[in-house]
């Protein structure tokens, strides 16, 4: 039986080892956390559950087709209902607009809250569902890093589509092209930021995020984000993956540029395969011989991070929903101050995420569970306390002044997330949520690849390689892997 080391249980890692071990591999997952999730975890305080990670759920086909690859029914480890409404959008004259998930609905939200014409938000929603549709099945599906990957017709045609792919413009040129309403505007660039990037910067090919949630749908898992994880631990075990938390890995074994197995506790264990679904940063400056670190990857620039505060809430605040964002009055001022000056805007935009909307037990009653978080930079040695204190001030005056009420009066308790502890926590380069940045039109093509061009046998999946960040995008990588293995 062929052996494979799996170094990580994020969702990445997970994928992985169900794919090989449903092809007969015994399957061996180092952790060197506690448990597994990865940068999705959940944490209870008072009374209250909250989801620490990602809080969206895009695309669940990927989750369900790795139980039909083990014969088994997805429902069976968990389930998912569709939002009718993605987020709700708030701004500081008082005007609310529902991000409804059907795109005539919110075409028509639309029309009535800021006068912007139903035809052209349709017009502009079908365009981008033609960005993804046209470009999904390469950039998602394939690694970018093999040559056999150009030789097809589809390709060829994907190829031939570039002129109308907007890669050579930045989101927020093509939207601000389309639309003379800044509301619109704010709505359409914050796409960017689901996978850390600068809408003023990044190429307007990445609009096509924006059809995941107004054409595909956005997702609900029934017991909040973490049961995803769980869901696919539990597969984990039934198909005989072996687990081995708070365990390090000390160095990965190459030897005649084959890498052979794995250290823990100073003694080789060896594999057919090793797949790393951690930081690749991490891999080059930790794991491997000096001799095959690639020192591109170590000088990218990476994406942005976050500050995350969870308050326990004892309010229920009927005007908010699961999903919602109070706008900064000055978008392009805010995401110059995160890429540019490494600081926090005074006005950020604040998001906040409230899972006890859905699953009522994730607060006390009449309480609500807040996910509360900002975009930041991430983290270059900046004056973290200092900004933190400054942040939550001005977080605070943000949600005072839209909701019209002091939120400190319901506080009743607080723990928070920073960059720095994103990285010790789960060993993502300076807390950059998403690997290295996306804010150029070519960063696709220079995302670390699958697999070592130098080393036999060593593969990557997982956020910081490619294609990139969040649940759908890291449960493709593994995929792209197993195909590399097979």
């Amino acid at each position: 039986m062929k052996k494979a080391a799996i170094i990580g249980a994020g969702i990445g890692g997970l994928s992985s080892a169900i794919r090989l071990a449903v092809k007969g591999y015994r399957v061996d997952v180092y952790e060197s956390n506690k448990s597994y999730g990865g940068k999705m975890k959940e944490m209870s305080m008072k009374g209250f559950r909250f989801d620490m990670g990602p809080s969206l759920l895009t695309m669940p086909e990927k989750l369900d087709e790795l139980f039909y690859l083990a014969n088994k029914n997805p429902r069976d480890y968990f389930s998912y209902s569709k939002l009718s409404e993605g987020c709700r959008y708030f701004y500081e004259d008082g005007t609310v607009i529902n991000g409804y998930t059907d795109s005539k609905k919110f075409a028509h939200e639309v029309n009535k809250k800021t006068g912007v014409s139903e035809k052209l938000i349709i017009k502009h929603i079908n365009k981008n569902l033609f960005l993804f549709d046209s470009t999904s099945f390469l950039f998602l599906e394939k690694s970018l890093h093999k040559i056999k990957t150009y030789f097809s017709f589809r390709v060829f045609i994907a190829f031939l589509k570039l002129p109308f792919l907007q890669i050579f413009e930045s989101m927020n040129t093509v939207n601000k092209r389309r639309f003379n309403n800044e509301k619109i505007i704010k709505i359409f660039n914050r796409f960017a930021t689901y996978n850390g990037s600068n809408p003023f910067k990044a190429p307007a090919i990445l609009n096509s995020i924006s059809a995941l949630e107004f054409n595909k749908g956005a997702y609900y898992p029934d017991k909040g984000m973490f049961s995803i994880a769980s869901a696919l631990f539990k597969l984990c075990k039934d198909l005989g993956v072996i687990f081995h938390f708070k365990t390090t890995i000390e160095k990965i074994s190459v030897e005649n540029n084959i890498a052979n197995g794995v250290f823990v506790n100073k003694e080789i264990k060896f594999f057919d395969v090793i797949i790393c679904n951690q930081d690749i940063y991490f891999v080059y400056k930790k794991l491997l011989p000096q001799r095959y670190v690639l020192k591109s990857f170590l000088t990218q620039e990476r994406s942005s991070s976050a500050l995350i505060f969870y308050w326990g809430i004892n309010k229920d605040f009927e005007n908010l929903n699961l999903h919602n964002i109070f706008f900064s009055n000055n978008y392009n001022e805010e995401f110059k101050n995160i890429s540019e000056n490494n600081q926090i805007y005074k006005d950020p935009t604040v998001y906040i995420n409230i899972t006890s909307k859905m699953t009522r037990k994730d607060a006390p009653n009449n309480c609500e569970n807040w996910f509360v978080m900002i975009n930041t930079p991430n983290d270059k040695g900046q004056d973290w306390e200092s900004l933190i204190a400054k942040a939550r001030k001005n977080i605070i005056k943000k949600i005072n002044r839209v909701l019209k009420i002091n939120i400190e009066d319901y506080i009743t308790c607080e723990e928070l997330l920073t960059p720095q502890l994103i990285e010790s926590t789960t060993q993502s380069f300076r807390g950059s949520l998403y690997g290295s940045s996306s804010n150029s039109r070519a960063s696709a093509f220079f995302r670390h690849p699958n697999f070592s061009n130098r080393i036999s046998n060593l593969y990557f999946c997982g956020g910081s390689v490619h294609p990139g960040g969040g649940i759908p995008l890291a449960l493709s990588s593994s995929k792209i892997v197993d195909e590399l293995i097979s």
